[in-house]
């Protein structure tokens, strides 16, 4: 299928369609699908989605695994006949509704659906790259070539130029990196293949749709270009958020600023192949490009920490530092100068100018702008040392850039209630003037759910728990015959425990790390017992359903590291305004978290297991209640005998 959809389907009667029309016991989707079953927190939500949209308000909804959340706001959003952004957490959740859930709804209305959906321009092949590559040598290895072949193929079949649809090619294809439309080297409606590009028919696809999927980083992208008078979406009346709970982190990103080294390397390395490439390199240009590489990798080797820490020191810095800062300015603003005046290359040369100049730009907003309202942190990772400032608190920019401007926004997900109230989700996003919903939990949770707390364990903070954790996994694993997901809050913590067990353990063990997240995912459900290690991104956006996972274990309460230094900003923030950190932001986030890992176990209503928490500070100590408040009512124990009675029955 293609990413716009445009499918002739059967009448839904004459009458004017309402959300009760669809979601009744009797209404169109019980007479549509063999297995539908009616849900009153699904019509309750949906009634609400129409009214928010209708009246032009906010609506935030919580509406667990199994509320059928997803047709709850598509149905309504089509019958608004507005123009409504969906943003989801992740690209296969946007998939899923494009290629699963759109064709069914398509099935029950007279007219047609109007739906694209868009990615980012990295998800993209570049035409014009592809055919510079069949040209000129800009490949090498076996494995490049061979994947060049793949897409050049693939390149005379598609219609939509995603990358998605090569399921074949690795994720991690060097080709694909060299061959993708992002914007670094585009030259827009200059470019031969413009009228042909995959971007232009993406954009003309969704100023054609009255529904348009995206997802979150591609939503902030776009919002946050847009106090530049440029825009990547269509202008649009309504917006969906889907996995509402991950809202704040990416805001922080898109309306944050980074520099990295990586980035200086890529501006030298495209600019000394196009130079050769349209034949306007001269030894001047490479001695520049040599003294910016010089220059660049003297100035970041200033920031030789591994891993994430606040910096405060620009002052100091700068005094130290400012002759070597300058010369790394100037490097990169003579770049920008000398591609500027080649004659003949504008195409090419218009996009490196750009991203010099933004460099320039991030690294002054970095060094020397002193806006008390961000975080300034470093990373390093690998090769890469990246600069970045955070906004500590994206409450206010949201209600400006967002809230304020669009009629209405809908914010739902499964985990948005914190002791089962909205305060803390609508105090960091500044929606404080919305209308709330919970849908109560379709699953019987207390039949179908044991939660075990080990009453022994010392804590998760002490150098032994390490080895005693493992204990008592492999007492779990043996209870419930592997088919486990083990999550962890640290890789260091994950790898240790992992290399305690792997000795110990005959079931198949999975490790995160040494394949991809989906290569995991599908060899876990395809593999007989087998038991899953897995860190931050196992903890959501996974869907396992039946008895294959029948336990889940999370090695302690997923706090936030307290020295990370956006943690350790937003914490200090509440606590000059009179605030208590801990309370008010560090126990919430972390509820909304164990409700996420948590959430991995029952995906279906014939789903049930053994939730393990091996942290026993949720019973020992006070805060344990907000923990406790916010999940479902599972059915409690400290003994491992009802562990094992349960997975006897």
């Amino acid at each position: 299928m293609s990413a716009f959809t445009n499918i002739p389907g059967p009448a839904a009667g004459a009458k004017k369609l309402t959300s009760q029309s669809f979601f009744t016991r009797h209404g169109i989707l019980s007479r549509s699908h063999p297995n539908y079953e009616y849900r009153p927190g699904q019509l309750a939500m949906a009634e609400s989605v129409a009214s928010a949209l209708d009246e032009r308000r906010h609506l935030i909804v919580e509406a667990g695994t199994g509320t059928g959340k997803t047709l709850a706001y598509l149905v309504p959003s089509i019958l608004s006949g507005k123009r409504v952004i969906v943003s989801t957490g992740t690209k296969n959740l946007q998939e899923q509704l494009f290629f699963k859930d759109v064709p069914f709804l398509q099935n029950l209305f007279e007219r047609s659906l109007r739906v694209s959906y868009m990615k980012g321009r990295a998800n993209y092949l570049c035409r014009q790259k592809l055919y510079d590559a069949d040209r000129e040598p800009m490949l090498s290895g076996f494995d490049e070539r061979s994947e060049f072949q793949m897409i050049r193929e693939w390149e005379q079949i598609t219609e939509t130029g995603d990358r998605s649809e090569l399921r074949q090619l690795p994720e991690s294809s060097s080709a694909w990196w060299k061959l993708d439309a992002r914007g670094d080297l585009c030259a827009g409606q200059k470019c031969k293949q413009f009228d042909r590009c995959f971007i232009t028919e993406m954009h003309r696809r969704a100023a054609e749709s009255d529904i348009v999927i995206v997802n979150h980083h591609l939503f902030f992208a776009d919002l946050a270009m847009r106090e530049d008078a440029f825009g990547i979406l269509p202008d649009y009346s309504a917006v969906i958020f889907d996995e509402a709970h991950e809202i704040e982190d990416v805001a922080g990103q898109y309306f944050g600023t980074i520099v990295g080294n990586l980035q200086i390397q890529e501006l030298i390395k495209d600019t000394a192949a196009i130079s050769r490439r349209k034949l306007f390199a001269t030894p001047e240009l490479d001695r520049s490009l040599v003294q910016l590489g010089a220059r660049a990798e003297e100035f970041f080797l200033l920031f030789p920490q591994e891993g994430r820490h606040a910096f405060r020191g620009h002052d100091e810095f700068l005094a130290e530092h400012h002759g070597l800062y300058q010369e790394l300015l100037f490097t990169l603003d003579a770049l920008a100068v000398r591609l500027e005046l080649v004659e003949g290359a504008i195409e090419e040369t218009l996009p490196l100018v750009r991203r010099a100049k933004s460099v320039i730009s991030s690294l002054r907003f970095w060094m020397e702008s002193g806006d008390a309202s961000h975080v300034y942190w470093t990373e390093r990772r690998g090769r890469g040392m990246y600069l970045q400032a955070t906004p500590i608190d994206v409450s206010q920019l949201l209600a400006a850039r967002l809230f304020d401007r669009v009629e209405c926004a809908v914010l739902t997900s499964a985990t948005l209630t914190v002791a089962g109230g909205f305060d803390y989700i609508q105090a960091r996003l500044g929606l404080n003037n919305a209308r709330t919903l919970r849908v109560e939990n379709q699953y019987d949770y207390a039949e179908q759910v044991l939660f075990y707390v080990p009453p022994r364990l010392p804590d998760p903070r002490r150098p032994e728990f390490a080895s005693q954790a493992a204990d008592e996994i492999e007492r779990l694993l043996q209870a419930s015959r592997g088919r486990a997901f083990v999550l962890f809050t640290s890789y260091q913590q994950m790898r240790q425990i992992y290399n305690l067990l792997r000795p110990r353990l005959d079931h198949p063990l999975l490790l995160q790390g040494e394949a991809p997240r989906n290569a995991l995912i599908e060899a876990f459900r395809n593999t007989r017992g087998a038991v899953l290690f897995g860190a931050s991104s196992f903890w959501q956006g996974v869907d396992v359903q039946g008895e294959q996972l029948s336990c889940v274990i999370v090695d302690r309460l997923p706090f936030a590291v307290p020295s990370d230094p956006v943690v350790a900003a937003r914490a200090e923030a509440i606590r000059q305004k009179g605030g208590n950190a801990f309370y008010e932001y560090q126990i919430p986030q972390a509820a909304l978290a164990l409700k996420q890992g948590f959430g991995r176990l029952i995906r279906a209503g014939a789903d049930r297991g053994v939730l393990a928490l091996l942290d026993n500070r949720i019973v020992k100590l006070s805060y344990g209640r907000v923990f406790l408040e916010s999940l479902p009512p599972y059915r409690f124990t400290t003994s491992l005998s009802d562990v094992q009675a349960f997975f006897h029955v």
